[in-house]
């Protein structure tokens, strides 16, 4: 299930759009929805192998937000990139104890940066083989739960706003009752994808978090 909507800066449909080819090759059968009542069908969301969110800012409902998370908890996968699952439902507690991270900030226009595997999780099927990449977009400053398992960071330099550089998550996973989630601050545009390590790991993100 694809969950997409919000503030259009970051082309809900279009950006989506891109990955469910690839989820299609992959066996999934996919559906989209332009509404967050998806979320209050309980008995779909049990049937759901994989929620692929793509929806910046906006309100949810208490209520959906509790059936998401307990969704996940028994099973269902989600996963998402950028400000569609990051800057989504400020406020929302089950929401954020969910994803494991929120978008606080991030510098003015696109800037090159890089992003850094962790070596210590080399072995992770979303990272494996890859090493460190450039990327020219929105770098995401994220205030994230102690309890994720980080992929890989990206290091925001010294300068007029701090004293000495600050690694901050970019890629995580975590696990919440017996789902898993997956979560990328890379994905502000649609050329970001065209970076083939991006591909990649949103790629097998999804897969691994999905059921």
């Amino acid at each position: 299930m694809v969950v997409r909507g919000g503030w259009e800066g970051h082309a809900p449909v279009a950006i989506s759009d891109l990955f469910l080819p690839f989820l299609k090759d992959h066996g999934f059968t996919v559906e989209t929805a332009e509404s967050l009542d998806v979320y209050g069908d309980a008995d779909l969301l049990a049937a759901t192998d994989l929620v692929v969110q793509c929806w910046t800012m906006g309100e949810i409902a208490p209520e959906h937000s509790r059936a998401l998370s307990a969704a996940v908890k028994a099973g269902t996968g989600f996963a998402g990139w950028h400000g569609g699952v990051l800057d989504s439902f400020r406020g929302d507690l089950d929401y954020h104890l969910l994803t494991g991270g929120q978008f606080l900030m991030h510098p003015p226009g696109f800037l090159d940066h890089t992003v850094h595997p962790v070596p210590e999780r080399a072995g992770h099927p979303v990272i494996a083989g890859l090493g460190d990449f450039a990327v020219h977009t929105e770098q995401y400053w994220v205030a994230t739960d102690p309890d994720i398992d980080v992929l890989a960071t990206t290091t925001f330099p010294a300068g007029e706003e701090r004293d000495h550089p600050v690694v901050m998550p970019t890629v995580w996973t975590r696990v919440h009752g017996a789902g898993k989630v997956f979560v990328s601050a890379i994905g502000h545009k649609a050329d970001d994808f065209d970076v083939p390590e991006v591909r990649t790991l949103t790629e097998r993100g999804l897969l691994w978090a999905s059921r």
